[in-house]
């Protein structure tokens, strides 16, 4: 209902994440790079994150951001990767 592009589906990838690999940290994300798929309400270079983190107790907690990076498809992966990255370190 919400979209490829969209939090629910951001937050389930990277909630499943968790559960299927065991982990203790996941990322997803999911965005329009472009140069096509653009749309009045996703426009290219949306894109939602989420990062997921197990507790030591096994609660998970997760986080979920939507930026609009510039630039043309190889910025935007670029951007998005930064970003994903710079909130994991920052946790």
């Amino acid at each position: 209902q919400a979209g490829a592009v969209s939090e629910p589906v951001v937050r389930a990838m990277a909630a499943g994440a968790l559960v299927r690999t065991g982990s203790t940290v996941a990322v997803a994300v999911s965005g329009v790079a472009g140069p096509d798929g653009g749309t009045a309400d996703k426009p290219v270079g949306t894109v939602w994150l989420a990062w997921a983190w197990r507790g030591q107790d096994g609660a998970v907690r997760t986080e979920t951001r939507r930026e609009r990076f510039p630039g043309g498809r190889d910025e935007v992966r670029r951007w998005t990767v930064r970003c994903a990255l710079e909130r994991l370190l920052t946790e």
